[in-house]
């Protein structure tokens, strides 16, 4: 296994070898920031937890394998695996990291509950400032249901059809950002829809599996869209590469094209239908519960009118 410091971004200069299913797995770097964030993300993860067991207080260890292992795993493997190697060299590897940085990732992180693990483990004073931030004015419209949903199936048209594809393969600040503002955005839409942290913008259970079937088209159409575009995206940078010592074995440009568009298109519908199938368990489970605190009352309220002479 290859582990290694390496920079923020994949320099155009650098000559990787050829690239094989198994470099994903095998072909690791320690990028600065993933590592830090990943690091810090666990450690207060698993810190909460430890807190509520030490109480004597129960924490669904679903909820700490969807966070930890799934949601940061996703993170750490899409930025530092040889998908964050490979990242800025072949458009349909980067494609499998977009699509799990914003989908996996934050359908993952919602589903480990961590604001409820904050609520319930932090002092007095911190709990007042996380209860401010989530009832403000602020987090209230960027959780605005629609807005969120506008702003989840827009950005990825913006990122491949205007400059700013191009600026995050000639700065490393910039693709740096382009991993953030993936799984921000994919947090804004999920999160709410999750129901499982109390957030803003938490809407009925048929509205949210409303809005998870209308993600489908998009990223089904802008899939198709990429597989049928005869305009190179990240032309320059990716001829560049050709021209060098990595020409050898990096397939036509076109061709890597057409298959990160594919990636986008299949993957976009698979972990759509997972997310539905998600939603809809809540769904029943939801109202289950309802229909059994209805039980409940009405075999109260019998109780009481029959003690009434």
């Amino acid at each position: 296994m290859l582990i290694a410091l390496s920079a923020l971004s994949q320099d155009a200069s650098e000559t990787l070898p050829r690239f094989t299913v198994g470099r994903v797995f095998t072909d690791w770097g320690i990028d600065a920031v993933p590592f830090v964030v990943t690091v810090w993300a666990v450690g207060l993860y698993l810190l909460g937890v430890s807190v509520m067991h030490r109480r004597g207080d129960r924490w669904p260890v679903g909820r700490t394998l969807s966070f930890v292992g799934l949601g940061m795993g996703a993170f750490a493997f899409a930025t530092m695996s040889g998908l964050g190697r490979y990242d800025t060299t072949l458009l349909s590897v980067h494609m499998v990291q977009h699509m799990l940085l914003s989908m996996v990732v934050p359908l993952a992180l919602a589903l480990g509950a961590p604001v409820t693990l904050a609520l319930r483990t932090l002092p007095p004073r911190p709990r007042r400032w996380l209860l401010a931030v989530i009832h403000s004015r602020v987090a209230k419209v960027l959780a605005f249901a629609p807005l969120a949903f506008v702003l989840y199936v827009a950005s990825p048209w913006a990122l491949y059809f205007s400059s700013w594809y191009d600026a995050s393969l000639a700065s490393a600040y910039v693709h740096e950002m382009m991993h953030v503002h993936l799984v921000l955005v994919g947090t804004l839409f999920f999160w709410p829809l999750m129901g499982v942290d109390p957030v803003p913008g938490r809407v009925s259970h048929p509205f949210r599996v409303l809005l998870t079937l209308m993600t489908l088209p998009f990223h089904a159409f802008l899939g198709v869209t990429i597989m049928g575009q005869t305009t190179i995206i990240g032309g320059e940078h990716y001829r560049e590469l050709r021209e060098g010592p990595m020409g050898s074995w990096l397939p036509p440009v076109l061709d890597d094209q057409h298959l990160a568009g594919g990636i986008l298109w299949a993957s976009g519908d698979l972990i759509g239908v997972l997310f539905f199938a998600v939603l809809f368990t809540q769904w029943v489970r939801s109202s289950m519960k309802e229909a059994a605190r209805e039980d409940r009352r009405l075999d109260l309220a019998e109780r009481r009118s029959s003690r009434t002479p």
